[in-house]
């Protein structure tokens, strides 16, 4: 979990997407209706999880157990063959990191740099847990219409403009969520996360792949779940650790190494 950045070529969004004739607002309200009903459905994920990270020649894949308790509770243990080799936690602002090789226990804040650093998500955690659940940003009004509506191959996209001059797109694929993209002002991406492989859990549609670009942190990441379980019994305890006997203790600097060996 713990990589070097490198650089990542991301693709700029097409330059020609095809306009959708007849346009209406309340087209883009009924493709957006199905994805606030699972954002309304939505409360708690866990699976495990193959997780691969790329950041220019540096490549990591691990084994994870994800937890997911929204609105801004995340539980990440990344296994090695020989265990456990990293546990990280968020609860609201609170970030808890044990490294149990050496017995080491780190505290800090949850924001999108000590969750780019440590988790590869540049997002602050609310925006982290929704983008593993499959749902739009946290901050979005899904009952705005959108303003303009194209097709990018089999896709459906609907464009939001926001306050700062960035575009918002979602892609739909079947009435499913497939794309989150932000545009800066500037055209060039600030993140895209993909969706794909949707099954039907409880009635629920969920999808088992997620892949985010982040052209900013030069990197990418995706997750591809394993037997997801959606809405189950996630105490909160369940994200707060507690250091183990005799553990070293220490506070989490921004511009500490990311070798869990070395010093803060």
């Amino acid at each position: 979990m713990l990589a070097c950045a490198g650089c990542v070529e991301v693709a700029a969004p097409p330059s020609n997407p095809k306009p959708i004739p007849n346009f209406a607002e309340d087209r883009s309200l009924d493709l957006t209706e199905s994805l606030a009903a699972r954002d309304r459905g939505l409360e708690a994920l866990e699976t495990d999880a193959v997780m691969s990270y790329t950041a220019g020649a540096q490549h990591l894949k691990a084994h994870e157990e994800i937890t997911v308790l929204r609105p801004d509770n995340l539980k990440v243990e990344a296994r090695s063959p020989f265990g456990v080799a990293l546990i990280l936690a968020t609860r609201g602002s609170d970030l808890q990191i044990f490294d149990p090789s050496h017995n080491r226990f780190m505290r800090g804040e949850a924001s999108a740099d000590t969750l780019d650093k440590y988790l590869r998500i540049p997002m602050m955690p609310r925006d982290a847990v929704n983008l593993l659940l499959g749902l739009a940003p946290s901050d979005f009004d899904l009952t705005q219409p959108s303003t303009r509506l194209t097709s990018e191959g089999d896709m459906t996209v609907l464009s939001y403009p926001d306050y700062d001059g960035s575009t918002r797109d979602l892609g739909f694929e079947d009435r499913n969520l497939t794309m989150v993209r932000v545009t800066e002002a500037s055209g060039t991406i600030r993140y895209r996360v993909d969706y794909s492989e949707y099954h039907d859990i409880g009635g629920i549609q969920f999808p088992y792949r997620v892949d985010a670009q982040f052209p900013a942190a030069q990197s990418e990441v995706s997750f591809h779940y394993r037997r997801p379980i959606i809405n189950g019994q996630v105490p909160v305890s369940t994200f707060v650790l507690t250091p183990a006997p005799g553990a070293t203790v220490t506070q989490i600097r921004f511009s500490a190494p990311l070798d869990p060996g070395d010093e803060n």
